[in-house]
């Protein structure tokens, strides 16, 4: 939505549950293609190039149908993928040109080579630095870096809060783990947003919790150290308002916040850790996080990110229109 606005007469979102949640802009709403887990099983049957292709789902029927009659009667210069492989071979059957938004993590398998092979550009939602060393060199080559992607919200740092966030992707926080570290660190105050466990006992007077809040860039604005996961969306938010982070990496498919979490660490941007800690390594921990150069975190965020994001698609979409032959990837 924030870069949408930039040109908001030339983009359209499309996804799931936008109805009435665009500001405005114009949007598709996509039926959901979500699968309950037990209902798996095609996987031998799934085409090498594809991720996600589960047989008798009608979500994925009307959704591939809405994309596809839009499509043919929108004629849209660019499609900008977000990560969905499928979407980006379906742009490609429908005449489309595509942007196709690359994550972190291990990405060097068929179907995501042959995403980006297919697309016009790669966009990367991160700073250079913190890419994977091991990537194709054509597929570098063919990325825009892009840092920066999140509204900013300037505010007065509260210098005793710990902020944790838990995000709908991964497992709830437990409050129990959490008002022990509080307990641990009584100068400091915790606050925590995004769903948890309910706690089994008494919370202690410096933790709050919150649960699911709409103000998430403001809390984050405000805290003194964030942690959390280690996902684009946190990371960025955490750069951009220049906060202290500790990374808890959570399982994701490519190994995409472990390497997050490495590269940070590795650039004295962050603090990783794998697991939770004990109480007794909170003090510790906390001091690591407030004595991070900030000037190594700042120069991996872009405060135009989000204009410069709406450019280069605009870009894109004018020489769509336009195209020249690529030469750019393997020739097999």
């Amino acid at each position: 939505m924030a870069i949408a606005q930039h040109f908001p007469d030339e983009f359209v979102l499309l996804g799931t549950g936008l109805a009435g949640r665009t500001g405005g802009l114009a949007c598709i709403d996509l039926p959901d293609d979500r699968l309950e887990p037990e209902k798996r099983g095609d996987e031998a049957t799934r085409p090498v190039s594809l991720h996600y292709v589960p047989t008798g789902h009608d979500g994925i029927r009307q959704r591939v149908a809405k994309i596809a009659d839009w499509i043919a009667t929108a004629r849209p210069s660019l499609l900008v993928v977000d990560v969905s492989v499928e979407i980006a071979m379906l742009a490609r059957l429908a005449s489309t040109p595509t942007v196709y938004v690359r994550l972190s993590g291990e990405r060097s398998d068929p179907p995501h080579l042959e995403a980006f092979r297919g697309a016009r550009a790669i966009l990367a939602p991160f700073h250079r630095d913190l890419d994977e060393p091991n990537v194709a060199p054509w597929v570098g080559e063919k990325t825009r870096y892009m840092p920066g992607l999140t509204g900013q919200r300037p505010a007065d740092v509260h210098s005793n809060v710990v902020l944790v966030v838990f995000g709908k992707g991964g497992e709830p926080g437990n409050a129990d783990a959490i008002a022990e570290a509080a307990r641990a660190t009584p100068q400091m105050r915790w606050r925590v947003i995004g769903p948890f466990t309910p706690p089994t006992g008494e919370v202690p007077a410096n933790l709050t919790l919150l649960g699911w809040v709409e103000n998430a860039q403001d809390e984050i604005a405000r805290a003194a150290i964030i942690l959390g996961a280690a996902g684009d969306g946190l990371v960025t938010a955490a750069l951009a308002a220049d906060r202290p982070l500790i990374c808890l990496a959570e399982p994701r498919p490519y190994g995409e916040q472990m390497s997050k979490a490495r590269r940070l660490d590795a650039l004295g941007a962050a603090v990783a850790i794998e697991a939770w800690p004990e109480p007794s390594a909170w003090p510790d921990l906390l001091r690591r996080a407030r004595s991070l150069r900030p000037e190594a975190r700042q120069r991996l965020h872009d405060p135009d990110g989000i204009a410069s994001a709406a450019a280069f698609l605009r870009d894109c979409a004018t020489a769509a229109e336009h195209p020249v032959p690529q030469t750019i990837g393997p020739s097999s």
